[in-house]
């Protein structure tokens, strides 16, 4: 079942075709797990509603359910300074959705009980008399810059700093000196910050009603602070030249501040600002932080402060990248001797290491860039309906962590979208959403994938791999479909930026022996033939050679990488042979253009099922990796876009093949096959194809638009070079017009994105090729693997459409 969320909207925003009562957007939303989903938060971009950034055009949104309004809060969730995401706050029983509607509130929006608050509240009225602010009241403000006089206890910010609460727990931490992070326990899921500390001393120490402050922060980090790990210990962010803090969001599904480190001076770096963003929502006691340095800092660091008689928990870290796990301690820590639990949680991909100096149990996280993000938590025992032992802990921890790798699933609907893609799909309307998906990436990625520059979608930077070659290749062949040079221009700059004039590629590694790195190498074949430019021929030869060299299963197939061994992906299939076919075609008169083809048939005789006639994601030759099957080395599912790397490298190497080869004769039998099976397992609706091939119905499973649109390229072509009956241009057609309905978002600036993403999937270290696994991958938006293979098939689509 799923969520359909309808909006409408009550101002005048420039919309295609629609009123400004009219229904703005559908949005689904489905529970991806069996695990009840209490106060569970989803986010939907404004963009992705036909909204504009910037205006207040998402202020007064209502939510309803049957009827009834539900909380939603439109924010800043990037944090920079324009918001664009709405929160809506639901319950969702396993594998369960609901119905809602959103619309502008014709008058006075429904109102609800905060769950949260952050504030900040400093004295006014007194004077200060050397580090004591003597006299005055409290005043909460919104924002708070620290006067030189202020340090630790100077009695000028209430309870020392900003506080923030749901009503589950609340947290402070010292905005002086210190920063250390601090807990209130409560005996209420009321909100008290307002009353604590009005008194003007620390009374809060002591047991009230409302509960009490119940952490020993001392000098350690407190509960999931941060700082820098410097020399083997946290470094607190101690040296600055001032402190800043400022209250954002109080709203009906979270809050959030800013503190911001001016003038930050740590050990063995530059000056520099820090911003850190904290926000909390409703039903959770997770208070997550972002972490943003002004220039690149040192690796930071979260702790847990150590103390006597407690246990330290740690999660699974053989584990996927993108799955969370967290450090956490449980024992009686707290002030009144009672039970207490705290942990942070983060992405596997982001921990260095769990480590711990004299004062902290530790996270150590890898170095960004850009900065870190994680959650931290406490749970007292006294709460409410709380958490009573360990064990408790650690299950409420690992349906957390699997909550946050696993979040529901978002379908988007806009009323824009609807409007602009009405009619028909014919050749020109194919033609015209590829071009517009096109300038969308040009105008969204700029140079953002050339050698030195910030990739801010990969949190790095670009680098030569596999996506660089094939969104550059995409839109190089959009560039030769429409004659338009920006095309052309734009692929040129990105693939020429890692060339360097003797033939070098900047980023790429020869030893490694990855085949993912040749894939870029079509476009240094493109370039050479091109530009006559002897660096793209010399940077070829040095692809070229490391397949000469690169290691191989017993029966001639290539391993996926070295630290890979005995390995063959369907994934690495694309990446190295249209390349060596293409190779062996321009500079070796084809010599080895048979045993390049060798690839297809190793996969289809140890990855093919004969009972669907569709391939399994991977090969371990030596039946040694936890994902393969002991008696036949296979993962254990059909992988859609692993498969749609094979039908794309299928379709790719048979334009190169003279018609009558044996080669092009195997080709052409394997690619019948594979048609015959995808459309069996192409949704009948819709017209894409799921995550998961065979299981359409599993919970979390969902239709992904890189594998839709690497099968609609196949089928399309198959069927303009003949090699496929016409009976398939059919299937091509629903499956493109599906990809526009289901993948395509419209915005209002004229941009499009593409939805329902994988980022990325694979096999080994801590990816255990389970289905839980392939449901635990980020789903995003416009990630190359995506965009190329739509404008790929969408010029194959516009040709396969065109009037004969």
């Amino acid at each position: 079942m799923k969520l359909a969320i309808a909006l409408t909207t009550g101002i005048g925003i420039a919309l295609a075709g629609c009123s400004k009562h009219e229904p703005l957007a559908r949005v689904e939303i489905e529970n991806s797990t069996e695990t009840q989903r209490i106060d569970e938060v989803v986010d939907l971009r404004l963009v992705d509603l036909g909204l504009r950034l910037g205006d207040d055009s998402a202020e007064g949104i209502e939510a309803f359910a049957g009827g009834s309004p539900v909380p939603a809060q439109a924010w800043d969730k990037s944090g920079d300074g324009v918001a664009d995401t709405l929160s809506v706050l639901l319950d969702l029983a396993p594998v369960e959705g609901k119905s809602l509607e959103l619309r502008h509130a014709s008058g006075s929006p429904a109102s609800f009980k905060h769950r949260t608050q952050a504030e900040i509240s400093r004295k006014t009225g007194g004077e200060w008399q050397g580090r004591e602010y003597i006299g005055g009241h409290f005043e909460n403000v919104q924002s708070l810059e620290t006067p030189p006089e202020h340090t630790d206890h100077s009695w000028f910010i209430r309870y020392e700093g900003p506080g923030w609460e749901s009503d589950k727990v609340g947290y402070r931490f010292y905005l002086d000196w210190r920063n250390g992070f601090d807990i209130f326990g409560k005996l209420t899921p009321e909100l008290v910050l307002q009353d604590v500390g009005q008194d003007g001393f620390d009374s809060y120490h002591e047991p009230a009603d409302w509960g009490m402050d119940i952490l020993k922060v001392g000098s350690s980090l407190g509960s999931g602070g941060y700082g820098l790990w410097v020399d083997g210990k946290a470094e607190r962010i101690s040296k600055t030249d001032k402190l800043s803090c400022e209250i954002l969001e109080n709203g009906p599904v979270l809050s959030q501040f800013r503190a911001t480190y001016h003038g930050w001076e740590g050990s063995n770096q530059p000056k520099m600002d820090l911003v850190a963003d904290l926000s909390i929502h409703a039903g959770s006691r997770l208070t997550w932080v972002r972490l943003r340095p002004s220039e690149q800092a040192g690796q930071f660091c979260a702790g847990l402060v150590k103390h006597d008689g407690t246990e330290l928990i740690k999660g699974d870290t053989d584990i996927t990248g993108e799955a969370y796990t967290y450090l956490a301690t449980w024992g009686k820590q707290s002030l009144d001797g009672s039970d207490l639990g705290m942990a942070i949680l983060l992405r596997n991909k982001d921990l260095d290491k769990f480590a711990e100096d004299e004062f902290n149990d530790l996270v150590v996280f890898e170095e960004r860039v850009k900065g870190i993000e994680y959650a931290f938590l406490a749970a007292w025992s006294k709460e409410p309906n709380g958490i009573f032992s360990k064990e408790a802990f650690i299950a409420y921890l690992e349906e957390t962590v699997e909550k946050l790798t696993i979040p529901s699933r978002v379908d988007v609907y806009s009323s824009m979208d609807t409007a602009e893609k009405a009619g028909e799909l014919d050749s020109e309307k194919a033609l015209y959403w590829t071009k517009r998906m096109g300038d969308s990436i040009l105008e969204r990625r700029g140079d953002t994938l050339a050698y030195g520059q910030y990739d801010p979608e990969a949190e790095r930077y670009a680098k030569w791999s596999y996506t660089t070659g094939l969104i550059s290749k995409a839109v190089h062949d959009l560039g030769e479909a429409t004659g338009e040079s920006s095309y052309l221009d734009w692929a040129e700059s990105v693939i020429s930026s890692y060339v360097q004039e003797d033939g070098t590629v900047s980023t790429y590694s020869f030893d490694s022996f990855n085949i993912d790195q040749i894939n870029s190498g079509k476009m240094l074949l493109e370039l050479h033939a091109s530009t006559g430019e002897e660096r793209y021929r010399i940077a070829a030869d040095h692809l070229r050679r490391q397949l000469e060299e690169h290691p191989r299963t017993k029966n001639g197939a290539f391993w996926h990488k070295k630290r890979y061994p005995w390995q063959v992906w369907l994934d690495g299939v694309y990446m190295g042979i249209p390349f060596m076919v293409g190779y062996e075609q321009a500079y070796n008169d084809s010599e080895h253009v048979a045993e390049a083809v060798h690839e297809f048939i190793v996969c289809e005789e140890e990855l093919r099922d004969p009972e669907t006639g569709l391939y399994w994601h991977a090969w371990d030759e030596s039946r040694q990796q936890v994902w393969a099957d002991p008696e036949t080395g296979r993962s254990a599912y059909f992988w859609g876009r692993g498969l749609g790397w094979f039908a794309m490298a299928l379709v790719d190497t048979l334009e190169m093949l003279p018609e009558e080869s044996k080669e092009a004769e195997d080709l052409r039998r394997i690619l019948g096959d594979l048609a015959e099976a995808l459309v069996k397992v192409q949704d009948p609706e819709k017209g894409v194809w799921y995550q998961i091939l065979d299981r359409p119905d599993a919970p979390g499973n969902y239709p992904e638009s890189s594998a839709s649109s690497m099968f609609t390229y196949m089928l399309a072509k198959g069927v303009n070079h003949g090699w496929l009956d016409e009976s398939y241009k059919a299937a091509a057609k629903k499956a493109f017009s599906g990809m526009l309905t289901e993948f395509v978002r419209v915005h209002a600036d004229g941009t499009t994105s593409l939805d329902h993403l994988c980022r990325v999937a694979g096999l080994g270290y801590g990816r255990d090729g389970s289905y839980e696994y392939y449901m635990s991958e980020p789903v995003v938006a416009n990630d190359p693997k995506g965009i190329g293979p739509f404008l790929m098939a969408g010029l194959q689509v516009s040709t396969l459409l065109e009037e004969k």
